[in-house]
């Protein structure tokens, strides 16, 4: 993620659902060895997403335990709920991105418009 913000790499890599399913298949075709270390690699790639300080993952709930351990008290629930929404927001975003760009990949927007052109 931070090589896409600081523009080291193109936001068009980022794939989501469909790129991941291409490119098992393409994996699996190098047999069973290699599609086990693709799952094993998307597997802990998962597990570090979700140690993002995002709110709705788990990283986001150990930020609210750090501050409750420097602060003494819990974050208020106003506060927690406004954050909640926020990373929701954040999530579904990237969640719709990395499917445009799936689509997008897939030629699907291209195809569209030689239909209507």
């Amino acid at each position: 993620m931070w090589q896409i913000l600081s523009g080291q790499h193109s936001a068009k890599e980022m794939g989501g659902p469909l790129k991941i399913a291409q490119l098992s298949g393409q994996v699996a075709q190098y047999g069973f060895a290699s599609l086990l270390s693709f799952m094993a690699l998307l597997s802990v790639n998962l597990g570090l997403i979700n140690l993002f300080p995002v709110p709705l993952l788990d990283g986001g709930r150990l930020v609210f335990y750090a501050i409750e351990a420097i602060r003494g008290r819990p974050v208020s629930k106003r506060v927690q709920e406004i954050s909640f929404q926020a990373g929701f927001a954040v999530l579904a975003g990237l969640f719709l991105f990395s499917t445009f760009n799936d689509l997008s990949g897939f030629g699907l927007f291209r195809w569209i418009a030689s239909l209507a052109g």
